[in-house]
């Protein structure tokens, strides 16, 4: 694999296309504060344009990591 496939843009697209079956979208926080670079910087929001992940405590909380977890979650449970 090369290394271009271990870049955030590449990793953020492989997020996309886990959202893809639940029609949620990955929202990328645009202005950063000390908070967000902390810790987050994505959300995960549905067709409605409600937040289904990544705004506790403050918008943009999760992680990509914690986005992806999310997605894998979900799908683990759709196939039960």
């Amino acid at each position: 694999m090369s290394s271009r496939a271990h870049t955030q843009a590449a990793r953020e697209r492989q997020v996309r296309r886990l959202c893809r079956p639940y029609n949620l979208s990955l929202l990328i926080a645009q202005k950063r504060n000390a908070k967000i670079d902390e810790h987050g910087g994505y959300m995960l929001r549905d067709e409605d344009f409600k937040i289904v992940y990544g705004n506790e405590k403050y918008e943009f909380s999760a992680t990509l990591e914690e986005c992806e977890e999310f997605l894998l979650e979900q799908n683990r449970l759709n196939k039960l």
